[in-house]
């Protein structure tokens, strides 16, 4: 017989251990995610009770694929809209729980003798939460579909996109020693960048791909198509710099647009139960005895800080959004805990040379203590409310109930001016981003390649041409009318005082001057010796595709399809819910 690799006999003892510890922790009534983390605990390197893994950095490397099919399963399970009706309370928590939560962990690091650098790094791992963790514990406890279930998912994203900013701006401090904002707002506008354009040119595409070759996809297929897309998109956000998690999230949220999603969701289920399983096994093995023997008093004091902070930071961060006082307890006891990504910011700091090599094993062990109470305190964060309802005062009841819940409808100019700037920001965000997603596209490959074979003046009036029909459908959007008030809310504001009409005509000549200015970034490095000229030539542009008829017809066709992609899928039925739990 001829010798097997490690990993074969490593993979076989983490799941006949992970089995058997989970089974009995069925059987204890406690989440499964604690079963594993206690076998990857049993199988380390550093209890000789039992058999050890032999390869742990091939591990290593299926518990990162773990990451990327737990994210890729959550997409699924959360559609677009559901991350709009959460944004607001989800964006709001975020900023104050993850503010607060860094200034804490700067002091508390302070307070126990680390470096102002150590103290910095300390902050943003305590400000970031556990994804895998909570999407586990969710799913053991049948919650996917409550209100701040909800919400918690949103701010999981929304701190899974800050922590990516945020390793750009601790490596600029740790390397250069100073705070580069420019790159920082850079790295923001290169993430909401391409996740516009993939979801948008996702749910354009691949719905509707799926669709005509839908009585093709056997079971076999759809998974083969469903983890490509998955891991290509993954390749993807990886070479553009940015979290392979997050690509596997807006890939799985691009699925959950089709048809197809139930279908995917169930075949793609037994692959991240599997490796889900060999990743919380991983963050068991990083459990060294001896080391959280010899630094118990900080672990104890990092843990209890954690513990205590991210529940009222979490809890008052959810609650200013407008949120009741359940919802925001609920999710306050959900988030508490540390996640992934300080393993990461931990890691970084230690490549970089300014974080201390016990830094790490401490951050896993308090993730480690956090993970084991996460889901006790998601359990009993109904009970704790009702004792806090109790105590409180009868004239607190708009906590209770949360003024996001209270408000009522507003008649005057405000809302008509929020109504407004929702009607244009989206539409002018997410068509400035394609067209320049466009025009990127054209100086990568159509200019290049057409002045190649064309080398005269001919080839760069060729290139301009195709560029700016590509951009055309997504530069009429920038303008079109269709994305403005009723007569009636015109009337409002118009009529109100002046400045309204002057800012009212300022958002139009915004929207122009956009338009005009991406003709121009087409036009002047093709063009360089005719600058005045092409000023003019870029306006007579701006004039023909904002009256010609067929522009308006392209734009419009581009949206039902998207929109009709975006919509396509049925409401879920009593029965789909009862399924998924």
């Amino acid at each position: 017989m001829g010798h097997l690799p490690s990993l074969v006999s490593d993979l076989a003892l983490i799941l006949i251990t992970a089995g058997i510890v989970t089974l009995l922790f069925k059987w204890l009534k406690q989440p499964v995610v604690l079963g594993y983390i206690v076998a990857g605990f049993l199988v380390g390197p550093h209890i000789d009770l039992f058999p050890s893994v032999i390869d742990s950095e091939s591990i290593s490397t299926w518990s990162e694929i773990g990451i990327i099919f737990l994210l890729f399963a959550l997409g699924l399970e959360f559609r677009f809209k559901k991350l709009l009706e959460v944004g607001r309370p989800a964006i709001i928590a975020a900023a104050i729980n993850m503010g607060a939560m860094i200034a804490v962990g700067y002091l508390v690091g302070r307070l126990l003798g680390w470096s102002s650098m150590e103290s910095i790094f300390l902050g943003g791992m305590f400000s970031m939460a556990s994804t895998t963790i909570i999407i586990n514990a969710f799913g053991d406890m049948s919650l996917q579909k409550e209100r701040f279930a909800n919400i918690v998912f949103g701010i999981l994203i929304i701190e899974d996109i800050a922590a990516i900013l945020m390793i750009v701006l601790f490596s600029t401090i740790a390397v250069s020693q100073t705070f580069e904002g420019l790159q920082l707002l850079e790295s923001l506008i290169k993430v909401i960048f391409f996740i516009i354009v993939w979801f948008v040119t996702g749910i354009f595409l691949i719905p509707t791909i799926l669709k005509k070759i839908g009585k093709y996809l056997s079971d076999e297929t759809l998974l083969i198509i469903s983890i490509g897309l998955c891991l290509g998109m993954v390749l993807f956000a990886d070479a553009v710099g940015l979290s392979t998690a997050l690509g596997a999230f807006i890939m799985g949220l691009v699925l959950a647009e089709s048809t197809e999603s139930k279908r995917i969701e169930q075949l793609v289920n037994p692959l991240k139960d599997i490796f889900g399983a060999v990743f919380f096994v991983s963050v068991g093995m990083m459990i060294v005895p001896g080391l959280i023997v010899e630094h118990i008093v900080p672990i104890l004091i990092l843990t209890s800080v954690v513990l205590v902070g991210r529940v009222i930071f979490g809890t008052l961060g959810v609650l200013a959004s407008g949120e009741s006082l359940k919802v925001s307890m609920q999710s306050g006891f959900s988030l508490a805990q540390v996640g992934e990504f300080s393993f990461i910011i931990a890691a970084l700091g230690i490549q970089l040379g300014v974080l201390s090599d016990f830094i790490y094993p401490v951050i896993v062990s308090v993730s480690v203590l956090t993970t084991f109470t996460t889901p006790y305190g998601i359990r009993y964060s109904g009970k704790i409310y009702h004792k806090i309802d109790k105590l409180l005062p009868a004239k607190w009841n708009k906590i209770r109930i949360g003024y996001g819940n209270m408000r009522d409808n507003l008649t005057d100019t405000s809302s008509e001016w929020m109504v407004l700037l929702k009607k244009t920001l989206l539409p002018v965000t997410v068509y400035l981003t394609l067209a320049m997603a466009a025009l990127i596209l054209s100086k990568m490959y159509f200019i290049p390649f057409i002045t190649s074979h064309i080398l005269s003046l001919w080839g760069n009036i060729l290139s301009a041409a195709v560029t700016i029909s590509c951009m055309s459908p997504f530069l009429y959007g920038l303008i079109s009318k269709r994305y403005v008030l009723s007569r009636e809310q015109f009337s409002v504001l118009w009529n109100k005082n002046t400045l309204n009409k002057w800012l009212m005509i300022g958002i139009n000549l915004f929207r122009n001057a956009l338009f005009i200015s991406l003709i121009m970034m087409v036009l002047l490095p093709l063009f360089p010796a005719g600058k005045i000229i092409m000023v003019i030539v870029s306006i007579l542009i701006f004039i023909y595709i904002a009256i010609n008829p067929k522009y308006e017809s392209r734009t419009r066709k581009i949206e039902s399809v998207f929109l009709n992609n975006l919509n396509r899928k049925e409401p879920e039925t009593p029965e789909d819910v009862h399924s998924e739990k």
